[in-house]
């Protein structure tokens, strides 16, 4: 859970550290030979020219000493407790054991200098090295908690929690999650089985139902994860909320080994000092959503450019053609239920919402989703854009936004999943995405069920390859207008 999060934060850091120690060395060699240049009027050794082409001819007969120094570096700060509850520590308290850290690493420098006999390297660029990497990587660790602490006031990446169980257990947990709450978690509410206790308060959070009431709760507030800390006697009355919830998609926790689920991994993890099994129904590890978010934001920002003037060519033409506006916004559902604004082009007449219920008896798709092959409220131009998915290209900016994913289940309308059943709520455990399976393999031909079976399908299975795959796959589709109607 958060234990997991915080693991891969500290390694993302650790890269970021050995970079910025890296770059310090290059910056400390133009530094070093400005300075010697000027005003003793001669370069350093292995320093021929003040230049790229120098500091890399200087950067390879100085290699070991980058090849120790930066692993000594960065071990020290861990042992030191730099990255060690990173978000909760003060700037000064980071950059006063980064300091003293440093001083170690120069010993460290030092002492490979004097090992490996490299006479020829320079005192006065030793200091500066350290300098500026001090400086360097102080620079970083603020960029790194204004970029936390922005992300965590604005609600990014926010884990919102529903905490079943009221007791002393249950409370000291809580007490917890107040203490560590810019971690990026948020308590929605708690759940009691003692009727009587509805609608009081525990540490400031309302109990806003009982256990039979999680269906309901889980469909009326965005739920990320639901953690069990209930005494043993509740252990024969949980295990039907957990299910529920593994249908739905929503990772569950508690603090104690007993469930065998049939859909969700177990991991063991742990918060602070309270053990926990983890329910997963999503097989995507952190790294693996990070390296898709960044593909994300560089595949749709470079398609926003590359795709220009085909956007600014259909504004036109949706202009021209037919009255109203350019762009068609909808309220659709994303992950756990999280709502926002989707971008499409219009494709239809202006007000063609307002006609949908007319047309419901001429519905070809069976479930609660409307699909109808010659909708008469589709202008001439929207059905060659649709044809070809030229409607779908403004998605990109709620891609770039994070709203949705470039590979991923669609987002549907909120009216759709008031109608699902609990089996397809699982659907929406994964960001909603412009492409996914059912879109390249025959779309409008495929019978609602099965589209929701394929969702699950990739939720199940998901990698980076079959990302890879089904972007290429979609290209095809978009070209050849294969299943659009």
């Amino acid at each position: 859970m958060v234990h997991e999060k915080e693991i891969f934060l500290v390694r993302l850091m650790k890269i970021t550290d050995a970079l910025i120690i890296t770059l310090s060395f290059f910056l400390a060699f133009f530094v070093t030979m400005s300075a010697r240049q000027h005003f003793l009027g001669a370069p350093l050794a292995f320093g021929p020219s003040n230049d790229l082409e120098g500091s890399l001819f200087f950067l390879k007969n100085h290699l070991s000493l980058v090849l120790i120094t930066i692993p000594a570096w960065i071990s020290l700060m861990s042992l030191d407790g730099v990255y060690q509850n990173f978000r909760t520590k003060l700037f000064i308290e980071i950059a006063w054991r980064i300091f003293r850290t440093g001083l170690l690493a120069i010993v460290v420098m030092g002492s490979v200098v004097f090992l490996l006999k490299m006479t020829l390297t320079s005192r006065l660029y030793v200091a500066v090295f350290a300098m500026t990497a001090f400086m360097m990587l102080c620079l970083g660790k603020a960029v790194w908690k204004k970029v936390m602490d922005v992300a965590f006031r604005r609600g990014y990446n926010l884990v919102n929690m529903l905490i079943v169980g009221s007791g002393s257990r249950a409370q000291e947990f809580i007490k917890l999650v107040k203490v560590h709450s810019n971690w990026g978690l948020k308590i929605i509410g708690i759940v009691d089985d003692d009727p009587k206790l509805l609608g009081k308060h525990v540490l400031d959070y309302e109990i806003i139902g009982r256990l039979r009431d999680i269906p309901r709760i889980l469909r009326e507030h965005v739920i990320d994860r639901v953690i069990f800390v209930v005494p043993r006697l509740w252990l024969n009355r949980i295990e039907q909320a957990i299910e529920h919830c593994e249908m739905e998609g929503i990772d569950t926790a508690v603090a104690i080994d007993l469930f065998q689920p049939k859909l969700a991994q177990i991991k063991q993890s742990q918060f602070i000092d309270i053990p926990l099994l983890i329910f997963q129904t999503s097989v995507a590890k952190e790294w693996q959503t990070f390296l898709k978010r960044v593909a994300d934001v560089f595949v749709s920002l470079i398609a926003i450019i590359v795709l220009s003037p085909i956007l600014f060519l259909c504004m036109l033409i949706i202009k021209l053609s037919s009255p109203g506006p350019v762009f068609f916004r909808q309220t659709r559902v994303g992950m756990n239920g999280r709502r926002f604004i989707l971008y499409k082009f219009r494709s239809m007449v202006d007000g063609a919402e307002m006609r949908k219920r007319e047309l419901e008896r001429q519905n070809e798709m069976n479930g609660p989703t409307f699909k109808m092959r010659r909708d008469p409220r589709v202008t001439r131009f929207g059905k060659f854009m649709r044809k070809f998915s030229l409607d779908e290209y403004p998605q990109l900016f709620n891609v770039l936004k994070g709203d949705m994913s470039l590979v991923g289940p669609r987002p549907p309308l909120r009216t759709e999943v008031e109608m699902y059943e609990v089996w397809q709520r699982r659907r929406l455990s994964m960001k909603p995405g412009i492409t996914c399976i059912w879109q390249v393999s025959g779309r409008n031909k495929i019978d609602f069920d099965r589209w929701m079976e394929m969702d699950l399908q990739y939720i199940d299975n998901f990698s980076l390859w079959l990302d890879f795959t089904l972007l290429v796959r979609t290209v095809f589709v978009v070209l050849t207008g294969y299943g659009a109607s």
